[in-house]
């Protein structure tokens, strides 16, 4: 057992006002599974870029271990190269048979260590890197959101793969996953970084009693400031008032009231006292409240108001089949969707889902079998790919026809910093593009809207801010996601290729 030890860490971008760590300090147990949450943007890659001393910062990280980030990067690979090739390539010293019992725990056909590399799908891929990652020694493995590229089967085969384990920070907005696999959490908070033993439930748990407790502490402390605040001004009033008395006294025209001077003095002095302290006592109240609500993250309601259409039945599909060139990828596809239904569509990586999608979006599609969508038909769409963002915002929402306003609001609520704004869209996070296309559908007007993955990288908070959405709203939507907990919640139906 060792430990690794982040000391006064500080960090900020070249260019950058906005630090990303800032005298950040706490320990790490290289026996750990550690997974680490946090909203986009809060710097999860960052830290472990800097565990890998990718960047030069102030303060200090010590290991008795080195350190292994997933994923590797094989893109200047040979076309030809073999997936043993690439594997030896990773890890020089690992041995085959090694290596072929870590990929049967991943349900990995072994047969495609001799394969191209090349061919293999991102799932494939995955579950590689994940089993090469595991036979290097002495190192704490950094493993940065391997579930991106697993279908929901993969991923609970590789979550529990990940829980046989030990000694590895894990990035993941996979609920379900993280769930699993950890047993201790990381969290990047607003204010804060905090360590707790569990895993994401028992964390929410907590963050959620903590939350509610200081939201009641803090309405308590507001009446309390208000009460505090009429209160010093009465004092204030009254003292005023004594001190005008005692100011306008003429003894000489009263004679009873020889020696009142004094007690009216006492009593001016008795309400500034009874003032000062009211005074005293409301910034003591402002002070312990300025010290609650710092983590308490945003999560704003978002709207979506779809256009209704005349048809009750917006898709049909019975027994279609879709092929490229020789190659079926799926068949015998049936459902009908209706307004107000929410369909997932679930299957293995290659299974044809997203092809269905495009499908019904219109493109050019071989199959065979019946489709129908109805007339007028207005769709939003969502893709899995980002790789085409680019530009301002600004540019983005004039492109679609949207209402930029609009469109940066919802950004916005999704956790958008202001200095974001003004980034070119291909400098944002990966998760940070995945909520630019979302806020763009949000403000589309359409009678259905189909989302294919949606919530790839995008953080646990704004995932739920999605769902508690769509419950809300209740659109008519097709969307393809591995998420588990995302797809109980929201689904109506569900069909399985």
């Amino acid at each position: 057992m060792s430990q690794v030890n982040i000391s006064n860490l500080t960090f900020e971008y070249d260019g950058s006002y906005d630090r990303i760590f800032d005298n950040v300090s706490f320990t790490i147990d290289t026996n750990w599974r550690l997974g680490f949450i946090g909203r986009n943007g809060r710097g999860k890659t960052t830290f472990l870029k800097l565990l890998m001393g990718s960047y030069e910062y102030r303060g200090t990280i010590t290991a008795n271990v080195g350190f292994e980030y997933f994923p590797f990067d094989v893109r200047d690979s040979s076309p030809t190269a073999t997936t043993l090739d690439i594997a030896y390539k990773i890890c020089p010293y690992l041995e085959q048979w090694e290596l072929e019992r870590e990929l049967d725990l991943m349900d990995f056909d072994t047969d495609k260590l001799f394969t191209p590399y090349k061919i293999m799908s991102p799932g494939e891929q995955t579950k590689l890197m994940l089993a090469v990652l595991f036979l290097k020694e002495n190192r704490f493995l950094l493993i940065d959101e391997p579930t991106n590229h697993l279908d929901s089967f993969s991923r609970r085969i590789v979550s529990d793969y990940l829980k046989s384990k030990k000694g590895f920070i894990l990035v993941s907005h996979d609920r379900n996953f993280v769930d699993n696999c950890v047993d201790h959490i990381l969290s990047i908070n607003r204010s804060n970084i905090e360590l707790q033993q569990g895993n994401f439930s028992s964390w929410y748990e907590n963050k959620t009693r903590q939350d509610t407790f200081e939201l009641s502490e803090n309405e308590k402390l507001l009446k309390e400031i208000d009460r505090l605040n009429r209160a010093a001004q009465r004092s204030a009033r009254w003292s005023d008032k004594a001190e005008r008395s005692k100011i306008g006294f003429d003894p000489a025209r009263k004679e009873k009231s020889i020696g009142l001077r004094s007690y009216e003095g006492e009593k001016s002095r008795k309400l500034m006292r009874q003032s000062n302290n009211y005074k005293r006592r409301k910034q003591d109240a402002a002070e312990s409240k300025s010290k609650l609500l710092k983590n308490l993250e945003r999560s704003d309601s978002l709207k979506l108001e779809q256009i209704q259409h005349f048809s009750d039945t917006l898709v049909y599909m019975s027994d279609v089949s879709v092929s490229y060139g020789t190659n079926t990828v799926c068949s015998n596809v049936g459902f009908t969707i209706r307004r107000g239904d929410r369909l997932a569509i679930k299957g293995r990586n290659g299974s044809g889902k997203s092809s269905i999608i495009k499908l019904i979006c219109g493109r050019e599609i071989t199959y065979t079998g019946v489709f129908k969508a109805a007339g007028g038909l207005v769709i939003s769409y969502v893709s899995q790919d980002t790789g085409s963002l680019h530009g301002s915002l600004s540019d983005y929402a004039r492109s679609y026809g949207i209402n930029e306003s609009l469109f940066k609001a919802i950004l916005n609520k999704l956790d958008f910093k202001a200095e974001q704004f003004d980034k070119d869209i291909s400098d944002h996070s990966e998760g940070q593009k995945k909520k630019v296309l979302i806020a763009r559908s949000l403000c589309e007007k359409a009678h259905l809207h189909i989302w294919d993955e949606p919530l790839n990288f995008i953080d646990v908070v704004s995932r739920i801010q999605i769902e508690e959405l769509i419950i809300r709203h209740q659109p008519t939507m097709i969307f393809v996601e591995h998420d588990e907990a995302f797809c109980r919640k929201i689904a109506t139906k569900e069909i399985s290729l």
